[in-house]
């Protein structure tokens, strides 16, 4: 099967994704909850896995981080990497650990020369651990850092460069990232190395509740209009890339979600009609 348009797999919808035969469908998990030597949770996967394809998107390598990935995370990634074989790995831009501390969110750094290269090296070792390209998301952003030198489609495509990893381009990242910090989403994705781009996120948002006016990457919500209309704009120049609708709170019932994901699968059955 030829994996189009898929969804984030939530345990409570395990016996829906095993019986669910839609086309092209397929699921992506955060290897992060899968990380164990056995138990409930790894059969439902594998009941799942027997069905449709899979994506691990990882949370935990911390590759923004100033150390290198963590030996005992890498190693349980690749179990689960040749237990499972997805057709897609990938990871954040972002940091999480520090001196051994671990935070709770995905965290933003200036985009520094110093920072590219130290990026660089912590995806070649988790690719040279995986043995296999990883695609990198892009993040979402709230407030501007000082000490960038690169903005941020020209240090997606260094690191492509200097790595030959690929791209995982959330959508909605782009769009709640240029509403916060001023600048063109649609020349962001414009500008984007089409040839690089191996998976697309779409998510919901939300307005910040203590009224800062800030838009909040939230996971929580349909997908926003604008953000269908920036995704139509990416696929439309850069073709056809297997798609996820991705909820991580306030999760609604299955069917819910799929009505999304059969959206996302008609846009790009309609690229494909006309040869896309």
């Amino acid at each position: 099967m030829t994996p189009t348009a898929g969804l984030g797999l939530k345990s409570q919808h395990y016996d829906d994704a095993v019986a669910c035969d839609a086309a092209g469908l397929w699921f992506e998990v955060h290897p992060e909850n899968y990380m164990s030597a056995g138990g409930p949770r790894l059969a439902a996967l594998e009941a799942v896995r027997a069905r449709h394809p899979l994506s691990l998107h990882g949370v935990g390598l911390s590759l923004a981080a100033d150390a290198n990935p963590d030996r005992q995370h890498l190693a349980a990634l690749k179990a689960l990497v040749d237990r499972f074989e997805p057709f897609v790995v990938s990871e954040h831009l972002a940091w999480s650990t520090h001196r051994g501390a671990h935070q709770p969110d995905l965290l933003p750094f200036p985009r520094s020369r110093a920072a590219l290269v130290r990026i660089a090296d912590n995806i070649g070792r988790t690719q040279d651990a995986l043995a296999r390209r990883v695609l990198i998301e892009n993040p979402s952003l709230y407030l501007p850092l000082k000490g960038h030198d690169l903005d941020e489609v020209d240090f997606l495509k260094a690191l492509v460069a200097a790595t030959g990893c690929g791209l995982l381009v959330d959508v909605n990242n782009v769009f709640v990232s240029a509403r916060n910090l001023g600048y063109s989403a649609e020349a962001y994705v414009d500008a984007l190395p089409a040839e690089a781009i191996g998976e697309i996120h779409l998510a919901g948002h939300g307005l910040d509740e203590g009224g800062s006016g800030l838009l909040i990457d939230t996971h929580g919500a349909p997908v926003a209009e604008p953000v269908w209309a920036l995704y139509r704009r990416l696929v439309r120049r850069v073709g056809p890339r297997p798609t996820l609708i991705e909820r991580d709170d306030d999760i609604p019932a299955f069917q819910v979600l799929m009505a999304e994901r059969d959206r996302a699968a008609s846009e790009l059955a309609a690229l494909e009609a006309v040869g896309v």
